[in-house]
């Protein structure tokens, strides 16, 4: 499909133009960078707690927040997750950053925020969650009522069953079971099974699915590694131009790149937007292709 017919744009003649753009949205980034003292870096590179959270039904953001803030995590940053292929997700990310030194404090961070969300959102009994269960509990639960009547001859048989219950919770159920006769989709889970686990547990409205914890020291080494892989990267791209073309041109690709991630880096900083790993995958993808278009171009001139 053909758009334009002999297009013929005279682009270095109005390259000073061009020029003066580029300079002036770099004096404007690093004037932001400046003020700023430093990029906003994520969790990723500074340190702090990261919780992922299913919920039974969404609540409001502003509930969630609300909540945190009643435990002194007012500064907690959430955030939905959603995709093209569920964009109605229950699940939200709650990051911490790290407050005070040692593994401790990540500790400490970890347990103020699951300690929030139960206050708010826990189970509506005093019993404990189902959902939070682990499989070694829930054995010695069923084993304890024996609600299959098995006696001396239990053995492992509740064990398995508990395993299998705890592995459709997580696997099937995604985490988080809002009724209790779901687990009839287990193999050999029948009425009494359900009623022995729905007399010791109860449901929540809500399930933690993973949480990281990033120390500051693992969070500065990322940050350092970073920055070695993107170096790194353009110094092996300017090793192969200088080879396959000149060594010039080598030159010029590099500051062509470095000008594209320092624009790209000047709005992170304009915007407040954070540095997480994910960015700094997308500023190698913005290198390659940098690259690439560098490359066609070069040999273009080449033929020319």
């Amino acid at each position: 499909m053909e758009f334009f017919r002999e297009v013929n744009i005279d682009w270095m003649g109005k390259a000073k133009y061009f020029v003066i753009l580029s300079l002036s949205l770099l004096l404007i980034g690093a004037v932001s960078w400046y003020h700023a003292g430093t990029l906003r870096y994520g969790i990723d590179f500074k340190g702090g707690t990261i919780v992922y959270v299913r919920f039974a039904q969404m609540p409001p953001i502003d509930e969630i927040r609300k909540s945190l803030a009643s435990q002194g995590l007012g500064d907690s940053v959430i955030q939905r997750i959603g995709d093209i292929a569920n964009p109605n997700s229950d699940e939200v990310v709650i990051g911490l950053d790290q407050k005070g030194q040692g593994d401790e404090a990540l500790d400490v961070g970890k347990a103020t925020i699951l300690k929030a969300l139960r206050s708010s959102f826990g189970a509506d009994s005093a019993k404990p969650d189902f959902n939070a269960v682990d499989a070694a509990d829930l054995a010695e639960s069923l084993t304890r009522q024996d609600p299959l009547r098995l006696g001396t001859a239990a053995g492992d048989r509740y064990t398995e069953l508990a395993r299998q219950l705890t592995t459709y919770r997580d696997r099937d159920r995604n985490g988080l079971v809002t009724d209790f006769n779901q687990l009839k989709n287990v193999a050999g889970v029948g009425d009494a099974v359900v009623a022995a686990v729905g007399n010791q547990y109860a449901l929540g409205k809500f399930a933690v699915r993973n949480v990281e914890i990033v120390g500051p020291k693992v969070g500065a080494q990322l940050r350092r590694q970073a920055i070695y892989v993107t170096l790194y990267a353009l110094a092996g791209m300017l090793v192969y131009i200088a080879f396959r073309f000149e060594w010039v041109y080598g030159a010029a690709a590099v500051v062509a790149v470095f000008h594209d991630v320092l624009i790209t880096l000047g709005f992170f900083s304009l915007f407040k937007f954070e540095i997480s790993l994910t960015v700094i995958a997308a500023l190698l993808t913005l290198v390659g292709y940098s690259m690439n278009d560098t490359i066609v171009i070069f040999h273009r001139i080449r033929e020319n």
